[in-house]
């Protein structure tokens, strides 16, 4: 916990009690998952009460609030790096990250950037307006990663997760990101693609027993026996190996839809309720342990969730 003062008033200090305690993100890793329910709860309400001051892109920012305490709280950002794809979505993430005293100084002069900015923040590792460039960033710093790794053994090994939109994600650059990181070699393996799908245009989300799906294929025992199954048709005569890869990929594809991304070599988990936080967390834990990425995971939101007006809100860009 840390016990720094704010540099400067905050006008909701003492309704949210929560998120009080949070100051960074290293604060939300000893709470449960019923306080971080919480902690997502009142960071909602205060993105609500700050950009009702500032103005900004709201809608975007409300869709990710679960999913932003869910990463910081599974993640050892800023160690682990969390690239947001354009950026505007980021309020409840600066807000997490020692910017809750400056949120009121967003996109005011002097202020706070409406994007992701790297001299701002120790936690914002790439700073930019345009979509679709998430991917091919997080692949970068990666593959840095295990160079480093591979030079000073005392150095770790760190996770990238790139969090990228639908829309974001329709472009070429993001494909060909994902092309150039299924054949990167070592360091890809800790690349995290999130797509956030905040309009269904993929895949509708088929409730319960996909997120049940979606915890076994990205536990540790499901892909070390995928691992293991891997190996032993390696042995095989090349066409039964083709044959039984394609079986794997499209077994699965059948029942999450990611065939798509399985083509382009990553492994497809998905699609979750991107406001389950409970979910998220145990998710994120396993993909957090394992190395067999890049992974692509598919989690389902919806732009302005919680606002007491959603209509008004689903009309905004």
């Amino acid at each position: 916990m840390t016990n720094q003062p704010h540099t400067s008033p905050i006008p909701t200090l003492g309704r949210f009690p929560a998120l009080d305690r949070v100051e960074y993100p290293a604060d939300l890793r000893n709470l449960s998952v019923e306080q971080l329910k919480q902690v997502a709860d009142e960071l909602r309400a205060e993105t609500v009460d700050a950009v009702s001051t500032t103005g900004g892109h709201l809608g975007a920012s409300l869709g990710v609030v679960e999913l932003t305490v869910a990463l910081h709280a599974v993640f050892d950002t800023p160690d682990d790096k969390v690239i947001w794809d354009v950026g505007h979505q980021a309020y409840p993430h600066k807000i997490l990250t020692g910017r809750r005293d400056r949120i009121r100084t967003l996109r005011q002069p002097g202020g706070l950037s409406g994007f992701t900015r790297r001299a701002e923040s120790k936690y914002d590792p790439f700073g930019a307006a345009h979509s679709s460039t998430s991917i091919s960033a997080g692949l970068g710093m990666a593959v840095a990663h295990h160079l480093r790794a591979e030079e000073d053994p005392s150095y770790r090994e760190r996770n990238v997760i790139a969090v990228i939109g639908d829309g974001s994600i329709s472009a070429g650059m993001a494909y060909e990101a994902m092309n150039n990181a299924a054949v990167a070699g070592p360091g890809a393996e800790r690349l995290i693609v999130i797509l956030n799908d905040n309009e269904m245009s993929i895949a509708p989300p088929v409730g319960a027993m996909s997120n049940y799906l979606s915890r076994l294929m990205s536990s540790r025992k499901f892909m070390g026996l995928r691992e293991l199954a891997g190996k032993f048709v390696k042995k095989l005569p090349a066409p039964v190996e083709r044959t039984a890869r394609k079986a794997d990929e499209y077994a699965r594809g059948m029942i999450t839809g990611g065939t798509l991304f399985e083509e382009l070599g990553f492994y497809y988990v998905g699609p979750v309720d991107g406001h389950d936080l409970p979910q998220l967390v145990s998710i994120l834990r396993n993909l957090r342990d394992t190395d067999n990425g890049p992974i692509m995971l598919h989690v389902i939101t919806e732009k302005g969730h919680g606002f007491p007006f959603p209509p008004v809100w689903r009309m905004r860009p």
